[in-house]
């Protein structure tokens, strides 16, 4: 007996992967046990990130007066009638705190698209 209709098929759920993504998404936007502890995660390393680079500022910017203050005679010298602790001040601080805030920002992107990448179920 054909009503003129097409055979009958079995729905399936699609992959699970997709619904996990979604689910996943859905946790991070309501804020539900799993979301926040992802998004801690996040912050987490951000955190992290943040803390190392800013010693490795701390400690490069410490250098310049330890070294002044064990060899005197280096800032007692005068280049272009300038001290010489002063030029490097001017010429390597300013240079590593760009570069630290450049090489920051390149690794939250990173971080974040870890992120996203996570949520997303990407492998």
């Amino acid at each position: 007996m054909t009503s003129g209709r097409p055979p009958r098929e079995r729905v399936i759920l699609a992959d699970r992967r997709g619904a996990r993504v979604i689910r996943t998404r859905v946790e991070v936007q309501e804020q539900t046990q799993v979301g926040d502890a992802l998004v801690r995660g996040l912050v987490r390393t951000q955190l992290g990130l943040a803390l190392r680079l800013a010693a490795v500022v701390v400690c490069t910017v410490a250098l310049i007066p330890l070294t002044m203050g064990l060899f005197p005679e280096i800032a007692a010298v005068h280049v272009l009638g300038i001290r010489l602790n002063w030029l490097i001040l001017a010429l390597l601080v300013y240079p590593v705190l760009y570069g630290v805030g450049r090489l920051y920002v390149r690794f939250a992107e990173q971080g974040e698209r870890d992120f996203v990448r996570v949520v997303d179920g990407e492998p």
